[in-house]
């Protein structure tokens, strides 16, 4: 298959989603899509339903695409539809269900895109596999053989595809999220305006995330609950989600509502790292948690639970922040604790690079297809 690199007449490169709900996947793909166009490649952002608050956060110069389906696999036709028209040189999608129709919308094209698949998630983490499970991972099998390219955000996920698609772990291409970049240190930069940041105030504890049970916010609740006993301190947990009753609820059990704050879905969450004393990641599973980096890549102090997969690759294995056992809430209070009182060491630049837009940007093009000339480095 021919391929274009900086031409008027290159068909463009595509990126599927589901939508732009708010998650790591999705804020994953809108900074590949930026840092693919400054490369001067046209990107197509293909979304099986144009919603989602990161609408108002689309790079410059990105074509949407919205097929207006009411679920991922009913976009199949008009995906197919799509290649067929566009003729995009490559298509990369993220998440199970995007995956398996952009392979799905591939066959009923006709078309020769290339198709490369990603993971962002440790698959089926720490439950047996119910019948719909089952009928999933099958589904996956099957599809997954007709990518082109298959990618894991982490080495963990690499295992776990491997292990639940019954595939060989070579097939499997690792790249690290695209994550650090100028925007982000530019808008860690932005002037706060919030009282609980002003100067004399108790330290602040971030968490963020989808308000969901992945992110199990609730032992970060409980280890915030003992934590204050033994000083002050308040937490703020940025994100929306079906878990927010249930986690308003924990507050008030335990009182805490005057020093807890879930504002929900903000602009702009990094200045709110910037400014935390202690970014903390509660997860159960993950895959590469992306707000984990981009805590480190502004300098705020870290603390992470040793969930599958990917704290213990960034942090690499507890240097650069502790890691604590899943849902154990009086070692991650003890852990945060710690951390206020003594900092670890600042992550080398050299470390954070491999995170970088820049990067990661140039591993995916490269998985797409497309070779960019190699950098200038200094003599």
């Amino acid at each position: 298959m021919k391929l274009y690199l900086n031409s008027d007449q290159a068909p463009p490169l595509a990126l599927f989603l589901p939508s732009l709900s708010g998650g790591g996947a999705e804020r994953v793909m809108l900074n590949l899509a930026r840092g693919i166009s400054q490369h001067d490649l046209q990107v197509d952002l293909v979304l099986a339903k144009a919603e989602g608050p990161y609408l108002k956060q689309l790079p410059t110069g990105i074509k949407v695409i919205d097929l207006a389906a009411r679920r991922t696999l009913a976009s199949i036709p008009r995906l197919a539809r799509y290649l067929r028209q566009r003729r995009p040189q490559a298509l990369l999608t993220a998440l199970n269900h995007a995956n398996m129709a952009a392979l799905a919308a591939k066959k009923l094209s006709g078309t020769p895109t290339r198709v490369v698949v990603s993971e962002h998630n440790e698959l089926f983490p720490g439950k047996l596999i119910d019948k719909e499970g089952v009928l999933f991972q099958r589904l996956m099998r099957y599809t997954y053989a007709w990518a082109d390219g298959i990618v894991a955000v982490s080495e963990g996920v690499a295992d776990s595809l491997a292990r639940v698609c019954d595939m060989p772990r070579c097939r499997i291409m690792v790249i690290y999220n695209p994550v650090i970049g100028e925007e982000l240190h530019q808008r860690a930069r932005e002037p706060l305006q919030h009282p609980w940041f002003a100067p004399g105030e108790p330290p602040v504890i971030l968490g963020i995330g989808r308000l969901h049970q992945q992110k199990d916010f609730g032992n970060l609740i409980r280890a915030f609950a003992l934590l204050r006993r033994e000083q002050p301190a308040r937490l703020i947990i940025l994100g929306e989600g079906e878990e927010r009753p249930a986690l308003e609820r924990l507050a008030l059990e335990l009182s805490l509502t005057e020093d807890l704050s879930l504002p929900g879905f903000v602009d702009n969450p990094y200045a709110y790292l910037a400014h935390s004393a202690a970014f903390v990641l509660s997860s159960a599973w993950e895959g590469l948690p992306t707000v984990l980096i981009e805590a480190l890549a502004v300098g705020t102090p870290v603390v992470s639970t040793d969930c599958p997969s990917g704290p213990r690759e960034i942090l690499q294995n507890g240097k650069f922040g502790p890691l604590v056992p899943i849902r154990d809430s009086a070692a991650l209070a003890k852990a945060i604790t710690d951390i206020l009182v003594s900092p670890v060491p600042k992550v080398p630049a050299a470390w954070l690079k491999q995170f970088t837009l820049e990067a990661a940007t140039r591993h995916y093009l490269d998985a797409l297809g497309v070779k960019l000339p190699e950098p200038l480095t200094a003599s």
